[in-house]
């Protein structure tokens, strides 16, 4: 039998993160013949993430420096060696966890390396974005489209599914600490020659209050794009 562990980075999600697990679609999941684990990467949250967490089935790790860059690589530590595919989404119950099976199907088919769940290619629900974080996203995509050529909709997403060698591959290079995160992820994958493709996911109103500052981490996401365009992975971590 084959693993997916699902890993869910977490910063003050108790209203949100007991729906993510229980909506991961397990009897489909084993169905295709993946045995699943549940990682949640506590960001030294301060409400109860942890417990209600714990209580849902989840393997909990706590990550005392704030900001989902570390949650995340604290996260691929702790994936299990026997892994075969690992899949990120947010705490806060604004990703659908049941779409997680069109997440992994490019996967299991060999099609790419990673996914990329799109929200600017598939339902947001009214309200759950807003109109200028909606454009900003889009002005991001366009631009790492153009630049580093990668075949992206969404690169503010929280959605993603690697194949976990490739994963562990791009982790080696990982240095932000916040929300730029993806877009250093993207464009660094693209730098090493990953196949990355965006699949359509649903984007609902999110449980709980956000910790993203639109100007501020949209200058962030603005700063890794024009750093990485030089970035240059070494030799024995390139993907091909």
């Amino acid at each position: 039998m084959k693993k997916l562990t699902v890993m869910i980075p977490c910063y003050n999600e108790e209203k949100g993160v007991t729906k993510v697990i229980k909506n991961i679609p397990r009897k489909q999941l084993n169905a295709l013949g993946y045995e699943v684990e549940v990682l949640v990467i506590d960001n030294n949250s301060k409400d109860k993430t942890s417990e209600v967490a714990k209580k849902a089935g989840a393997r909990v790790f706590f990550e005392a420096k704030q900001g989902k860059g570390h949650a995340i690589r604290l996260g691929v530590k702790s994936v299990s060696k026997d892994t075969d595919i690992v899949v990120m989404l947010d705490g806060d119950d604004t990703y659908k966890a049941q779409e997680m099976l069109r997440m992994i199907e490019p996967l299991n088919s060999d099609f790419c390396d990673v996914v990329l769940g799109s929200r600017l290619g598939g339902k947001i629900q009214e309200g759950s974005m807003t109109k200028f974080n909606r454009m900003g996203n889009w002005m991001f995509s366009f631009m790492v489209r153009t630049a580093y050529h990668g075949n992206v909709t969404d690169v503010c997403t929280g959605y993603f599914a690697w194949k976990k060698d490739v994963l562990k591959k791009l982790a080696k290079h990982l240095e932000s600490n916040g929300f730029s995160i993806e877009m250093e992820m993207i464009t660094k994958m693209a730098k090493m020659g990953f196949e990355i493709y965006s699949v359509p996911i649903t984007y609902e109103d999110r449980a709980g209050q956000s910790a993203l500052h639109p100007v501020k981490d949209g200058s962030r996401i603005l700063h890794a794009w024009m750093r990485n365009l030089n970035w240059k992975p070494y030799a024995k971590y390139k993907a091909r």
